[in-house]
């Protein structure tokens, strides 16, 4: 099977595409005409963020851009179809726009071809996606359906009514899904900020857990890791001295400095309830680190290696990771190693994701995730739930470094303030989190089924329109074949006008 980022535009064969008996088909050529655009490109570089005129590229957004430059407008009576040649996408511009410079193709339809009926048959179409490579070739080896002129006219009336009515319902199932996103925002304020448990709370007053009863038994824990490290290490430098001190002396274990909130953060953070209060996230963890700074060599199989991609719905998603060897793995762990109940917060790229580390498959980071090693007696899943809010809400508009590729720094982290709620109120922050949530999650799941259906629906319209089924036909319309003949003999007089204005020359 032919992988289609390798493959050739002279190696494709087209669908011929079936259509009604009084339907014609055209080639590239009997259907569009390219418009020259040499030397009225525009770089991308020297796209202004205002201006008079549009820029109109490849891109994803409609306009790119703007230009002040009047020498490089295209001008056209007809609606021009922009087509990205790396991109794929397709544009119908009406009015004077500059285009961009990189791979942008101008096309006009020939006259007797509806231009708004070839932009939507444009997305009936199906081009082989080769990524960023080009694509025009392709476009230029299709067949296009062409029904007379009349009946061209009511497909494109019949098409943007039905997609006007699929747009409306789109427009309502993208607000509600933003209108969850607001909730969930909503939702974790209440709970880090004690409304959702305060009914809990008044029932349960001698369940409640001091924050300083609770930093203490969180520092027995840390000393007791630390002293665990002491003595394996005491052990490993017995051996290395009984084996002639050959190899590595092992490393002694540094003991974890603290790191408090900066000051500046209580004038900024809601008040707590009764004596619960803000800790950084270093006083609740072992020691934070992030993954190797140093590329690794990838190998076929292997440790799984994961970097901010694969961190995704507060879980890590090892559907498509990169592997090292066991060997880089070893290596790596002695700068960040990764256990149960650890939280993950991605800190470059994709940043502000989190995971709780809920299995025991052994996996190395790269340098876009930190690593938070949850100290006992507090919740892993509660820690992540704080941390996620805390960065999204709060943390990364006041900690990000640089505009271009926002990154978090591990001192940043180490000092993210953190609600520090007793064990108990903890459970019962995370129980309701989770039913609520998940709740949302499959609120949300219908709505980009919703989504995914609209789409299908689009594609369906499509494929009854240019198969001669959406709208009726009328026997009085000029036969298509007569109007492709016409096309036909005006681009032969053209050619002849042209040789002879050669000769002529």
């Amino acid at each position: 099977m032919t992988n289609t980022e390798d493959l050739v535009a002279d190696e494709w064969t087209p669908v011929t595409p079936k259509v009604a008996d009084h339907w014609a088909i055209a080639n590239f050529d009997e259907f569009f005409e390219t418009v020259a655009s040499t030397g009225k490109k525009v770089p991308a570089k020297n796209y202004l963020k205002s201006g008079t005129w549009p820029v109109i590229d490849q891109g994803a957004d409609f306009i790119g851009g703007f230009t002040d430059d009047e020498t490089t407008l295209i001008r056209s009576p007809k609606p021009v179809l922009v087509f990205g040649d790396h991109t794929r996408c397709m544009k119908f511009v009406k009015g004077a726009f500059a285009p961009g410079a990189d791979g942008t193709k101008l096309l006009l339809t020939k006259d007797g071809i509806e231009p708004r009926y070839a932009y939507h048959l444009y997305f009936a179409i199906r081009l082989p996606n080769r990524g960023y490579s080009r694509h025009f070739g392709f476009l230029k080896r299709c067949k296009f359906p062409v029904p007379p002129m009349n009946e061209q006219r009511r497909i494109v009336e019949r098409i943007e009514a039905m997609f006007d009515e699929i747009d409306h319902g789109v427009e309502n199932l993208k607000k509600a899904r933003a209108s969850l996103g607001l909730y969930r925002q909503s939702l974790l304020k209440s709970a880090f900020e004690g409304r959702l448990t305060a009914d809990w709370r008044a029932r349960n007053a001698d369940k409640l857990e001091s924050p300083e009863t609770l930093l203490a038994r969180i520092r027995s824990e840390r000393d007791a890791r630390y002293k665990a490290a002491l003595d394996d290490w005491q052990n490993a430098l017995s051996d290395w001295r009984e084996h002639g001190e050959k190899g590595k002396r092992p490393a002694k274990p540094r003991r974890q400095a603290e790191a408090f909130m900066d000051k500046e953060w209580l004038e900024k953070l809601p008040e707590l309830p009764g004596s619960t209060s803000w800790v950084a996230c270093n006083q609740l963890s072992g020691q934070i680190s992030d993954g190797t700074h140093k590329t690794p060599t990838y190998t076929d199989t292997g440790i799984h290696f994961i970097s901010a991609k694969d961190i995704r719905d507060f879980k890590v998603d090892f559907s498509s990771t990169r592997f090292v060897d066991k060997t880089q793995h070893v290596e790596m762990s002695k700068r960040c190693n990764v256990e149960m109940g650890n939280v993950l917060l991605t800190k470059s790229g994709a940043i502000g994701r989190v995971a709780v580390v809920d299995t025991a498959t052994s996996f190395s980071l790269f340098e876009s995730v930190a690593n938070i090693p949850v100290l006992p007696p507090m919740q892993s899943r509660f820690v992540a739930y704080a941390v996620y809010h805390i960065a999204n809400s709060y943390f990364i508009s006041h900690a990000e470094k640089g505009v271009a590729v926002r990154h978090l720094h591990l001192e940043d982290i180490r000092k993210m303030p953190l609600p520090l709620y007793g064990v108990e109120e903890q459970a019962e922050i995370t129980r309701i989190l989770d039913d609520r949530l998940s709740a949302a999650d499959a609120l949300e799941a219908e709505i980009d089924a919703g989504l995914n259906r609209a789409d299908v629906l689009r594609q369906s319209i499509l494929k009854q329109a240019f198969s001669g089924k959406l709208v009726p036909q009328d026997p009085n319309d000029e036969p298509a074949a007569d109007l492709l003949a016409r096309i036909k003999a005006e681009k032969i007089t053209r050619a002849k006008v042209t040789r002879k204005t050669k000769a002529i020359a």
